[in-house]
């Protein structure tokens, strides 16, 4: 039966945020979705010049609409 665990990856090991009662040993098969978003690492400057170029070219393509919600500190910022 699937469920559904929330997990921190913490120095090589994802930690559960909730307990599990699975026995030790048991196996199992991890998705990840996250929001995160790792930038290319891109160490020539021309390349980088011209990735930055796209980036911007692609934001102003697609403005944030003048109706969209403002997010305030303590929303961007939820601890749980």
């Amino acid at each position: 039966m699937p469920q559904t665990l929330k997990a921190i990856y913490h120095n090589g090991a994802f930690i559960p945020q909730i307990p599990c009662n699975f026995p030790e040993g048991f196996e199992v098969e991890i998705q990840v979705q996250s929001s995160l978003v790792i930038p290319p690492k891109i160490s020539d400057p021309n390349a980088r010049q011209i990735f930055i170029k796209s980036l911007v070219e692609r934001m102003q393509q697609n403005p944030i609409p003048p109706n969209a919600p403002q997010f305030s500190r303590e929303i961007l910022h939820e601890r749980r």
